[in-house]
């Protein structure tokens, strides 16, 4: 080892950890059920990416776990309230209380809603730090009026990735979105259904195993040379 370290001249030697198999397999498993929440981006009174969000949820718990959806209505605009507001509050306790998430949006104007966004943009990028979000599980769906497209899953998952998010493979987009639920609300048989089961079975699965060991996965070499407050003032997106 000490042969190669010295073909590395720039690398801070203090800093430097090799993956350690231990650290990710031979760590206790927490016993509890796994805790997602789930956000919807439409406040409609017949609202389509809400009707699906609230099957996903069905499913979580039929797995076994412990599910929280939040109802963004009142949610104000970014910047538009203080950080104590008590919608804006009632998200960022939910985002640290989930080991995962599911995030469901209309495809509107080519895009996810401003509602979907607002929400996200409400949920911290740090806390001192600390990222929220950082190392938790993401699954992305969308619901459309017309054709099938995954402009809104697509753009999801970039801002999963910039969250840190473990946003896994598979994805749900449901086209025509008003001819799968009965008029009760429920979603009827089909294959757009059996994509909901696949992703909420992935995403358990993908939580299973990784909520134990994911401060270790998303530990940095570049985040530890920095300094605690150096860390949080670049990643506070406050003063942009």
């Amino acid at each position: 080892m000490s042969d190669r370290l010295d073909d590395l001249p720039q690398l801070d030697l203090a800093h430097f950890r090799s993956p350690d198999p231990s650290a990710l397999f031979d760590v206790p498993r927490a016993q509890h059920a796994p805790r997602f929440l789930l956000l919807y981006g439409s406040l409609r009174e017949r609202s389509y990416s809400r009707l699906l969000t609230e099957e996903a949820a069905r499913l979580l718990r039929a797995m076994g776990g412990e599910v929280r959806l939040f109802n963004p209505s009142g949610l104000p605009l970014v910047d538009d309230a203080a950080d104590d507001h008590p919608k804006v509050r009632e998200l960022r306790e939910l985002a640290q209380w989930a080991e995962g998430m599911v995030w469901c949006s209309p495809e509107r104007h080519g895009a996810m809603t401003g509602l979907m966004k607002t929400q996200i943009d409400w949920i911290p990028l740090s806390v001192g730090a600390v990222r929220p979000t950082q190392g938790k599980t993401l699954a992305v769906m969308q619901v459309s009026g017309g054709s099938q497209s995954f402009n809104a899953v697509n753009q999801m998952r970039v801002l999963g990735r910039w969250m840190r998010m473990l946003t896994i493979p598979n994805q749900s987009s449901v086209a025509k979105a008003f001819a799968e639920f009965d008029e009760a609300g429920r979603m009827k048989p089909s294959a757009y259904y059996d994509r909901v089961v696949d992703v909420m079975e992935e995403l358990f699965k993908f939580t299973l195993l990784t909520r134990d060991v994911a401060p270790y996965l998303v530990d940095r070499y570049s985040e530890r040379k920095e300094s605690a407050a150096e860390l949080s003032r670049r990643v506070n997106q406050r003063s942009i």
